[in-house]
């Protein structure tokens, strides 16, 4: 293989078809969590079809998989994902909402994209083995819900990544660049009980765990003040206590997430919000239940594996949008407020280099943005679990455009256009700068070594699994 970057990029063309394929087929099953068995059945068809060996079911996740081909070191790993949210569903190309009769989970952050390149990569890389003969093996992990279960953090825990040299994955966004560092999270059940009673007879006789749970709210909103810049606490409540006014809630639940830059930040404000729980219950004379249901460790971007990604990313070049992409794009712009509109034009030209009025024409990013010393430095305050991967291996993770500028993830709008070609090209174009950087690694395996001194020198071997003790897949969604 005289010109790799060129065969590279004539094996994508020969998979064009069936990256698209999977992209359309998990898009349209738009499963939740742990509920994933028709796009999990979709994926691994597509990898024994091509030659790879595929263990179904690792961690004790019946959706969880991993698909291998190759032999001896080094050894990559790519991650796939592939679960959707919930009242997301939107009709392919439509940027106005109208979800699809008889579905309510839809791909509002891209993961049908995600896993259709991931496993795209896979595919060229092992074209790449089969005709070099090169050494190393790819293995592809089908790690399911990633946005509320944790999944790949139960997959570190039993041993799954064990034995990998590096690791690539991608996420689906609105410019092809490095991913950052991410936040860690606690995800926090509190279930207040209290005591029923007639409001309006005899309301003394009843103590509220609706009033606890409302005490509790305040409670954390002065707690705001008083904790890191960078910290996020959301909530929603699970149960209000029931319909009737005239009746003294004998029980409501809140959900929180305590987001920080490292674990260890989010358990020290955790341990304040529980005091205020435990308050709040003293206060309303109710008790309170406090139940971690998991949580995800913060993402550290390697800086070898973020180079060779980003190099391969720049080398293979941008997804290959035409006019059938820009065509959906704008319309998806033009349905924007004005104010957002022109939002998105002046972030998109000055992103691609090019002016305000070319990039209304062509309202989709086609300029991949090179690594720098800033990604490792910048934190997102969103969280994934390929945190609790990279802490155990040295881990480099792109985005890639499918969105326009503004349209961000976990909106129906970015549902509507991950099912679309540019959810098609998007994936197309990651798995060539995946498969690139693989082919990278395989002839200088000494790649590994200087990543994985990166890592230890970042982590000091030290990882701790935001799981609880006892956690089982599926138990905190």
């Amino acid at each position: 293989m005289c010109d790799v970057k060129q065969r590279i990029h004539e094996i994508a063309e020969e998979k064009r078809e069936r990256i698209a394929e999977m992209n359309r087929a998990v898009w349209s099953y738009a499963e939740y969590g742990y509920q994933e068995v028709q796009s999990a059945a979709k994926l691994t068809e597509v990898l024994e079809a091509e030659g790879f060996q595929v263990e179904r079911g690792i961690a004790g996740i019946p959706t969880a998989f991993v698909g291998t081909y190759g032999s001896g070191k080094p050894v990559i790993g790519i991650l796939a994902e592939y679960d959707a949210l919930p009242n997301l569903s939107q009709e392919a190309g439509e940027a106005e909402r109208k979800p699809i009769e008889g579905k309510r989970y839809g791909h509002g952050c891209g993961h049908s994209a995600l896993g259709a390149g991931a496993v795209g990569a896979a595919l060229i890389v092992k074209e790449y083995l089969k005709e070099t003969g090169v050494q190393g093996t790819v293995k592809i992990f089908g790690c399911p819900a990633e946005e509320t279960g944790f999944g790949k953090c139960f997959m570190v825990r039993e041993g799954c990544f064990e034995g990998l040299d590096l690791c690539f994955t991608w996420h689906p966004m609105d410019l092809n660049r490095c991913f950052t560092r991410s936040s860690a999270y606690y995800k926090v059940r509190f279930d207040f009980k209290g005591k029923a009673a007639h409001a309006g007879r005899a309301p003394e006789l009843g103590r509220s765990a609706l009033d606890a749970c409302e005490l509790m709210n305040v409670g954390v909103n002065y707690l705001r003040e008083h904790v890191v810049s960078n910290a996020r606490i959301h909530y929603a409540y699970l149960d209000c206590g029931g319909d009737a006014p005239n009746v003294v809630q004998e029980t409501a639940s809140l959900l929180y997430f305590v987001r920080g830059p490292r674990l260890a930040v989010c358990e020290e404000i955790l341990e304040r919000v529980k005091k205020i729980a435990q308050g709040a219950a003293l206060m309303t004379e109710t008790n309170v239940n406090i139940k971690v249901l998991g949580g995800m460790s913060d993402f550290i971007p390697n800086p070898t594996a973020s180079r060779l990604l980003s190099d391969a990313f720049v080398e293979q070049g941008a997804p290959d949008f035409g006019e059938e992409e820009f065509a959906i794009a704008r319309k998806f712009l033009d349905a924007m407020t004005p104010e957002d509109r022109e939002k998105a034009i002046q972030t998109g030209a000055k992103a691609n280099g090019i002016s305000p009025e070319e990039f209304e024409k062509r309202p989709l990013s086609t300029t991949v943005i090179p690594f720098s010393e800033k990604d490792r430095e910048t934190l997102s305050t969103g969280s994934t679990d390929v945190g609790d991967v990279s802490y155990n291996v040295p881990t480099g993770q792109f985005r890639a455009a499918i969105g326009v500028p503004g349209i961000t993830t976990h909106t129906w709008q970015f549902a509507g256009m991950t099912g679309t070609t540019v959810g098609d090209k998007a994936s197309q174009a990651i798995a060539r700068a995946i498969a690139r950087a693989c082919t990278k690694v395989y002839a200088d395996p000494s790649l590994t070594e200087a990543a994985k001194k990166e890592l230890l020198d970042e982590t000091k071997g030290i990882y701790i699994s935001p799981l609880p003790e006892g956690a089982v897949p599926g138990d905190g969604m």
